[in-house]
This record gives structure tokens, sequence and C-alpha cells, in this order.
């Protein structure tokens, strides 16, 4: 006998009808099921808050969840849409179907924990209860430990850790998906017409961005179109991943932050792919990027305060650059006016389409703590705001890594040289010509520094340093040795403990 008659079930980061937790166990434990999603204004109006008209999300929000409720509906229910504050839209709803639990998928960000206890405490007024499911990683929180029973600080052996766990279990334990569909007759279409419909664009306070213009596969179909694609392509993940200008990752981000593909999906593949044999080496790198993402949402649930704080606290006394000419420097990275053209056409790159590439990122962000000496957190929170795929933990995770402040990171003397990088990784200047085409014309040599260039070159280029593209705003040279000053507290302080 089921052990609720009616229950809810609160789609959050996790929009899709098959392989979901949350949405298995209320069907498998009651017997009639609706189904939810709330467009959230404490999280939308803090996006409008920082200024931004359109948001790529949004338009990736409208259309997935719009093939969400087809999909629900083909099997017999339906999607109740809202737009308002999730923490007291569910509580109301709940006592308007009078259902006697709300299930949901765990979501660890700390806004997200605090808005659940909050929605836990108002349902329970109502005689209901909030049930929450491990769902958007394979293990999470305290379920793989070290020796002595405490958090993971380094990655690698975590991973170990990661991968034993998942052996032990006969490999494919964690990773088998929850069969919703056996249940589908539990659900219940959405009550009336006052809870079915999209909001407009209007009505959420956004304009349409040009997400449809950039052609990003949204909702289930396009994740799994992204899936099939990159499988097929999957063995060499592990070195085509570092070069922007081939098609070498596997642009599932997104739909991994939205929940349209569960990320038990993903590790099956590749651990299918890994015993397959072929392009096992590249499977197993993806693996590991993917365990990443388990490793980064561990940090942050042991560690909440590294979303202020740096993980590793003697951090917090770097002294970052400061006033007007610290906000002229960041001003110039976030437009892309740096004169570093890899860093420039990085910029273009989430400026224009709101994505970035994995080794970019990391470029970028050397380059902004370690070149113009810019605290971490101000390049953090323009990721956050810019990013289609953006999520807290890993977001937070990175640019910690980058400044070498956090678990695991970038030792502070390991400065990537955006030369250097640029020379290895976009070789023929294929990624620089797409973003800067005023610079199109330079050699494959120079266009990594345009600067060395003769006068000449230029002209005949028809590149004017100062001009069409700017002169470099700091030498690499000199900014790693301020850089080095800078971190010198960290490192007096590494020597005394």
């Amino acid at each position: 006998m089921p052990q609720f008659d009616k229950s809810l079930v609160w789609f959050r980061r996790d929009l899709r009808h098959t392989d979901h937790a949350a949405l298995y166990y209320a069907l498998s434990q009651s017997q009639s099921v609706w189904c939810v999603f709330v467009f959230d204004t404490d999280i939308l109006d803090a996006l409008k808050a920082d200024g931004v008209e359109q948001d790529r999300r949004v338009d990736f929000l409208l259309a997935s969840v719009a093939e969400l409720d087809e999909a629900l509906r083909k099997a017999g229910g339906g999607l109740i849409v809202l737009h308002g504050a999730a923490a007291s839209c569910i509580p109301e709803l709940a006592a308007e179907l009078d259902v006697q639990a709300v299930f949901v998928n765990t979501d660890y960000e700390p806004a997200a924990v605090d808005r659940d206890a909050a929605v836990d405490q108002a349902l329970k007024k109502h005689g209901a209860q909030l049930l929450s499911y491990k769902d958007q990683v394979i293990f999470e929180k305290d379920e793989v430990l070290t020796q002595s029973a405490k958090p993971f600080s380094v990655f690698t052996p975590y991973k170990n850790a990661w991968m034993a766990k998942l052996a032990a279990a006969g490999g494919d334990f964690y990773l088998k998906p929850y069969p919703v569909e056996n249940y589908f007759k539990a659900l219940a279409k959405p009550p009336g017409k006052a809870h079915h419909g999209l909001p407009s664009h209007k009505a959420l306070g956004f304009h349409p961005s040009n997400l449809q213009e950039l052609k990003i596969p949204t909702g289930m179909s396009g994740a799994q179109a992204l899936l099939e694609d990159f499988l097929g392509r999957i063995g060499a993940y592990g070195t085509a991943r570092d070069f922007p200008a081939v098609k070498g990752p596997s642009y599932l981000s997104i739909h991994l932050r939205f929940g349209t593909v569960s990320i038990r999906t993903l590790a099956r593949a590749a651990m299918q792919a890994m015993h397959a044999g072929q392009g096992a080496a590249g499977a197993a790198v993806w693996l590991s990027e993917l365990t990443w993402r388990d490793f980064y949402f561990m940090i942050l649930h042991h560690h909440p305060r590294v979303t202020a704080k740096a993980f590793k606290p003697e951090y917090d006394a770097i002294k970052w650059e400061h006033g007007e000419h610290a906000e002229e420097l960041f001003a110039a990275w976030c437009e892309g006016r740096t004169g570093y053209p890899l860093v420039d056409a990085a910029m273009a790159q989430i400026n224009q389409t709101g994505y970035m590439h994995n080794r970019l990122r990391m470029v970028v962000a050397s380059f902004l703590t370690k070149d113009l000496g810019i605290d971490w957190r101000w390049g953090e929170k323009y990721f956050a705001i810019h990013l289609n795929d953006f999520d807290l933990s890993a977001n937070n995770g990175g640019w910690q890594w980058a400044s070498s402040s956090g678990c695991d990171a970038q030792p502070y003397f390991r400065i990537f040289n955006p030369v250097t990088q640029s020379e290895k990784f976009d070789p023929d200047g294929k990624f620089i010509r797409r973003y800067l085409p005023q610079l199109a014309k330079l050699s494959d040599k120079r266009i990594h520094a345009p600067w060395t260039a003769a006068p000449d070159e230029r002209m005949s280029a028809g590149v004017t340093l100062g001009t069409n593209y700017p002169r470099p705003i700091v030498d690499h040279a000199q900014a790693r040795e301020r850089t080095l000053e800078r971190y010198a507290v960290v490192k007096k302080t590494e020597k005394t403990e």
C-alpha cells in the first residue's frame, strides 16, 4: 500500500521525467502525485539587481520546462508552473492540494539549504513534510571520507576513494537509473487552468536572449543529442578538451546544471566506454571531470564559508589591488580589452555566448588574479552572472583553484603566461580569429602577441595598437614579480606552520 495519498514533486535543478530520484520515490509511495516548477523570484530578482535584462538561462529554463511539461502530460500528468517566491509558493500549493509530502532532490547550495529548511517548517504547520533525495551527484556529503572519517581536501585521494566505493558496490549500483516509468500511473494532472502555462519573458522581467540564435540545445532532447554526439568522439577527449578551437568538450555542462540529463547517465556512459576499450582513455578523463564535480559539491557542503572566504584562511591576508585603478583593470578584463588576445577572445566568448571553454576559464582567472592582482571574488561573481552553466560549487572551486586559495589548488608561484598558453592551445590562432576578427590577418606567430609584430607587419594586417586593438595593460613578467610579492604573506605563514 502506498504510504501517501497525495504528494507533490517540486522540480528545481532536475528538469527531466526519467531517472529522477524524487519523482521515483514520490510515485512509488503515493496514490496521486502532482508536479510543480517555480520560476523563483528570489533567484530571478537577484539577477535583475545585477542589471541583467537578458539571461540565456531564463530562455533555457523556459524551453526545458515546456519540454518537461509535455513529457509529463504524455505520461499522464503535467506540470504546475508558478512564478513567485518558492519559499512561500510551495507551502501554499501543498496546502491547496492537501498533500502529505513534498518530494525534492537535494540542493547543496547554502541559500537553497536555508530555503528548503524554511519550506520544511512551513509544511509541518499544515501536517505535511519535505522529503529530500540525492540526485545531482553520485556521492554526497559524508559518503566519501578519509580513513579517519574526515572530508577530503585533495582531489586525487578523493577520486581514488570515490572509484573504490563505486567498485565495491559492484560497479554499477550507484549508477543505475531510477525506473520512474514503471510508476507513471500515479501521476496526477494539474488542477484547472490557473496553474498551467509558462510565464512570458516580460512577466519574468527579462528580454529574450540570443540562445536560439546560438543554437544551444535545450531540454532532455537537447541533452540526449549532445551526449550521443560526444560519445562518438569521447576517445579524443583527454587531449582535444584543451584546445578551444577544437570540438573537444561534451558541452553538457548546462544540462548537468539544470538536470535535463542525470549524472548517473553520464557516469554510466563513461564507465561503459572505459570497459569497452574503445575510447577508454578519453572516457577515464571525462569521468575524472565528473568526479571533480562531486568533489566541489562535497567541499561546499562541509565548508560553506568558501562562498565568501578562502578555503585556506591564510590567503585572506592577501592585499588585492583596490580603488579606481583596480576597477579600470577589472573593466578591461570584463570587456576583453587587456591586450592579450587569448584572454580577450575568451572574454568575448563568454560575453557573446554565455559559454567559456574550460582551459580558457583557467587562463582568464589566472590573468585576473595574478597578472592584474584583482580579488578572485570579483571574477567569480562575473562568471556567476554570465555563465549559462553557472554552478556555485564548481565556479567557486575553479576560482579558488586559480587564485591558489582553494583546496588542492594551483600553487601560488605557478602563474599562467597568457602568451605561451595561447601558443600552446590555440597554435594557429583559430579561436582568436573567431572572436577578435580585427587580428585575423596577423600571422600565426604574431597573433598571440600583436605588440611583438613589426610596425609594417601590423600595418599590413590592419592592426593599430591603441586604436582597433589595445596595447597590453600589464607586462606579464613584471606582473608575475608583483604577484610573488603579493603572495609573500602566504609563503611566510606557510613556513611558520
